[in-house]
């Protein structure tokens, strides 16, 4: 089977969280020489944000006629008739969210991040016989484990000049049904006036426009209280002491760094973190956690489930595992998909393109 020594690939997003997932796995495929393509939606060519010499695209006849070897994907659809191996990279580490392990017919290879996705996925596989499952840790996540030391420092600086004694991050999912923002709103801005410590807020991509502006106001008229505006999160976790949420898959990512997180009403399957029922228990929560921890021992369980890769090189297993796949079986043109599906991705994308 044809093994390319060169690989052309297209990173492709249709939100902008794709853009911080991608970047490791763009770094390591250009640093191998590799030909690298951007593909976004035009909803979202406007916050792009790297400079330099990229190629870039909003149009899928361009990524047709990219020649792909393979085209990487942490969203959930792409067009099946472009050409390359189709590989889920995968946007989030909730496995409990609706529609995680549902399977849609567009990807001939998941590329997942820890043993407890890579049991699920094998399952399905098997039951599909459609796509192939390799366990290679997630992209995104390299950075978290680099430059540690620079965000520590950060952390140390922020703190001397603010006087507080712990930097908290809170971090909710901005899904309607599950987003802790409204009813955490009042405790949150209490447990920044109460407890010595400094608060960063950091809102997903998604999150509604009118939630953010409350926030905005109420921060404002404090100096130890924070909104960020960065799109790449990675910076404020290994920054922060403590993370707050709810069922935000960010959860998982800053348990990876065993630290602590406080969640309101979670929906994970196993919560192995302090999760209150009530926003009116965030301050003692809080006070218990950053004097105690009493689930440290837990986190470790967490780490080894769902990320056992502390080395910073999930990329270039990335990168490995889809070389490996077009040895073993070669550079898929399509994807077969039922007339639902052609449908809806023509409908998202355009048809094929005649050329």
């Amino acid at each position: 089977m044809y093994k390319p020594t060169r690989m052309r690939a297209t990173l492709f997003c249709v939100n902008p969280y794709a853009f911080g997932i991608l970047k490791p796995l763009y770094d390591e495929l250009t640093h191998q020489g590799h030909s690298v393509l951007w593909y976004m939606s035009e909803r979202i060519a406007g916050s792009f944000p790297f400079k330099g010499d990229v190629k870039v695209t909003s149009s899928i006849v361009d990524v047709y006629q990219f020649g792909n070897d393979a085209i990487f994907v942490p969203g959930n659809e792409l067009p099946p008739y472009l050409p390359g191996v189709k590989v889920q990279v995968f946007h989030g580490l909730a496995g409990e969210k609706k529609g995680h392990f549902r399977i849609r017919h567009y990807f001939d290879l998941y590329l997942t991040q820890g043993p407890y996705f890579t049991s699920r996925f094998n399952k399905l596989a098997t039951k599909h016989k459609n796509f192939r499952v390799k366990e290679t840790g997630w992209c995104k996540l390299d950075p978290l484990f680099r430059n540690l030391d620079a965000a520590r420092r950060e952390r140390d600086r922020l703190l001397a000049l603010s006087g507080k004694e712990k930097l908290v991050l809170y971090a909710p999912t901005f899904s309607p049904s599950l987003t802790s923002t409204l009813e955490l709103k009042n405790e949150v801005f209490r447990l920044a006036d109460e407890q010595n410590l400094y608060l960063m807020i950091k809102f997903h991509d998604l999150m509604d426009a009118s939630v953010v502006k409350e926030y905005e106001v109420l921060a404002d008229t404090r100096s130890n209280v924070e909104v960020v505006t960065d799109r790449n999160i990675l910076k404020y976790m290994q920054m922060a002491d403590v993370m707050i949420s709810d069922t935000s898959s960010v959860v998982y990512e800053f348990l990876l760094l065993n630290k602590p997180v406080i969640t309101l009403n979670s929906h994970s399957e196993n919560v192995l973190w302090k999760d209150i029922a009530s926003a009116n228990e965030l301050v003692l929560a809080y006070a218990e956690t950053v004097t105690s921890d009493p689930f440290a021992a837990a986190r470790q369980r967490i780490v080894d489930a769902y990320h056992p890769y502390p080395d910073g090189q999930s990329s270039a297993r990335v990168v490995r595992a889809v070389e490996e796949y077009i040895a073993a079986y070669g550079v898929p043109k399509r994807r077969k998909l039922n007339l639902y599906r052609r449908y809806k991705m023509n409908k998202m994308f355009g048809a094929k393109p005649k050329l």
